[in-house]
């Protein structure tokens, strides 16, 4: 893992480190803190234990020298030392060093005293250079300080108690902070390089290598992440398929009529038409495969429009039924032609709310290629209240639609006839169209046929 400041590994691993030494430097104080206040303490309670113990053998009334005495060989046996006074202002020519008797006794303190309290002292003796920790243990009879036992003893230094135990922690503490360092680096590689990973496939992603995936070796958050990233490459790739697909398909539309218009208004210009018949032929012709490049270019601008943001319907209230009889009535002369049967059962009291023009544009769009698909029998156009909303079913009696192929039918360009010829279908749009649009109004378009028996298309739509 190279080493630059302006990496995420870079900087987990400097904050791990950082977090690791500061961690010691805190437990290292601490422990110093609490080992110094729990000796401290226990020092403490050590000579109050000891005085209480030496005050049980005074029975009253004036010091006696068995007293002293048994004090005095007690003070020689003992670590801390112990002084047994009449008076207090008699410690002064007894302790190895000089004491303040006001400061040492106070008013306040006296009274603790003679209530038979004892009395904790702590502080800084230059003599010992360190502190000194002493209790007063009083001596009373009758409400009277008959005298006191004094105990005191020096404390020692933190760094005299853990000398030892410092050097020892040191040194087990830079091994830590290796071990911990080289072990924070590993993890934080481990922890960084499906980020590392990561950033290369979006590198490639932004280069146009749509196929490229990265390993899923966790289902946490970084796992999480691998997997979205995945499925946003796999929808990449479709995307960049449909495109080219559509591409090649736009393509191949444009082309035929092209040629066809090319070639037609070349032999006109050229002088190659014999009569006027033959050119006026060749004229429909031109007109023919004009209006044909006319319908896909006004279909793709109309998809275009409905994938874009500033793409609005014009919703008012439509009595539904008569806007299905109003455009029906362009196909009455060809379905006439075709010898076909046309029936109706419209329920006139539904009311939707719906952008006129398209919704007729959709009806147009179904009514179109079950006209292009159905030779014999008929049309049959249904409409009629379903649960929340209206149900508008358009049946023919067509040559139906291969199982596997209606899953696709909305899908752009798509053909259930591979032979794509234009003289029995259009541009490949109309349904993709009329599936946007059926959405876009709230609701949802159903397809079910079976092959050489007939199609059913159902449009569900919400209803005022």
């Amino acid at each position: 893992m190279k080493f630059h400041l302006n990496t995420l590994a870079s900087k987990l691993w400097m904050f791990v480190t950082a977090t690791i030494v500061i961690t010691l430097l805190f437990s290292f104080v601490l422990s110093n803190y609490f080992y110094e206040k729990l000796y401290v303490e226990k020092v403490e309670e050590e000579l109050l234990e000891e005085g209480r113990r030496l005050s049980l053998d005074y029975e009253g009334g004036a010091l006696t020298n068995e007293l002293i005495e048994k004090i005095e060989w007690y003070n020689r046996k003992n670590d801390s030392e112990v002084f047994l006074v009449s008076n207090p202002k008699e410690l002064s020519a007894c302790l190895p060093y000089e004491i303040d008797y006001d400061t040492l006794i106070g008013p306040e303190e006296r009274q603790q005293l003679l209530n038979g309290k004892s009395i904790k002292k702590l502080g800084y003796e230059k003599r010992f250079d360190r502190d000194v920790m002493a209790v007063i243990v009083p001596l009373t009879d009758k409400n009277r300080l008959e005298g006191i036992i004094y105990l005191y003893v020096p404390l020692a230094k933190i760094s005299e108690l853990t000398d030892d135990f410092s050097n020892l922690w040191l040194v087990a503490a830079f091994l830590f902070v290796i071990v911990s360092v080289y072990i924070g680096r590993l993890l934080v590689r481990k922890l960084t390089r499906p980020l590392e990973v990561m950033k290369s496939a979006t590198e490639k992603l932004s280069e146009g290598d749509y196929s490229v995936r990265v390993p899923i070796h966790s289902k946490d958050e970084m796992g999480q992440l691998g997997t979205a990233f995945n499925f946003m490459s796999v929808s990449l790739q479709r995307e960049d398929e449909r495109k080219k697909e559509f591409l090649a398909n736009v393509s191949h539309e444009l082309r035929t009529p092209i040629s066809y218009v090319k070639g037609y208004s070349q032999a006109i210009l050229s002088g190659l038409v014999k009569n006027e018949q033959e050119e006026d032929q060749y004229l429909r012709l031109i007109h023919r495969e004009a209006s044909r490049m006319e319908r896909l270019v006004g279909d793709l601008l109309d998809l275009s429009r409905f994938d874009s943001d500033e793409f609005r319907l014009e919703l008012t209230p439509l009595p539904l039924a008569q806007l299905i009889e109003d455009s029906m009535q362009k196909y009455i002369p060809r379905i006439k032609d075709k010898g076909l049967d046309l029936k109706y059962a419209l329920d006139p009291d539904i009311i939707i709310n719906g952008d006129e023009g398209r919704i007729e544009q959709v009806v147009q769009n179904i009514i179109d290629n079950a006209l292009n698909y159905t030779e014999h029998g008929g049309i049959e156009i249904t409409l009629s209240p379903y649960e929340k909303g209206c149900l508008l079913t358009i049946e023919d009696t067509g040559i139906g639609i291969p199982e596997d192929d209606i899953q696709r039918l909305t899908q752009r360009f798509f053909r259930v006839n591979k032979a794509r010829t234009r003289s029995d279908g259009g541009t490949g749009l109309g349904l993709s169209i009329a599936s946007k649009l059926v959405y876009l109004h709230g609701g949802q378009i159903k397809i079910e046929s079976e092959h050489k028996k007939g199609t059913i298309v159902s449009i569900f739509l919400p209803i005022i």
